[in-house]
């Protein structure tokens, strides 16, 4: 018995997340039945965009600002594989807004933007695909 749709008309939900493997080496994140295999911006309505396709190092100032164009409440940062934490100076333009920023590995980050959607809140996951 369902008590809950798996979607929420007009918003993106995270339905799938693949780790990294052959066929796919930097994974794969489902937004409804859409795969992307390549770092991605999910807001929680909208299109969905490519995001930072160099990886954590290429990270810039202006990666973060065009997160912050989306006017998002919280925004849910997914590092890759495994947890790392962007540098204070790139994140100016979120703390200026006073946009939240949480930070994991893509994976967590996927089922916690989804967390978040099911609450209705503004949210977007800047979500890197990178090796493991």
């Amino acid at each position: 018995m369902r008590f809950q749709p798996d979607t929420i008309e007009g918003v993106n939900v995270i339905t799938r997340h693949d780790a990294p493997a052959s066929a796919h080496p930097r994974g794969r994140v489902w937004v409804g039945t859409t795969p992307f295999a390549h770092s991605v911006l999910v807001p929680w309505v909208g299109a969905v965009e490519p995001w930072c396709s160099g990886g954590f190092e290429s990270l810039v100032a202006a990666d973060f600002e065009r997160v912050a164009a989306f006017a998002p409440e919280v925004v849910i940062f997914g590092s890759g594989a495994r947890l790392r934490f962007a540098p204070a100076a790139l994140l100016r333009a979120l703390i200026g807004r006073g946009i939240g920023v949480e930070t994991m590995d893509t994976a967590a980050a996927c089922r916690t933007y989804d967390v978040l959607v099911a609450e209705r809140r503004p949210v977007l996951a800047a979500l890197l695909l990178t090796p493991a």
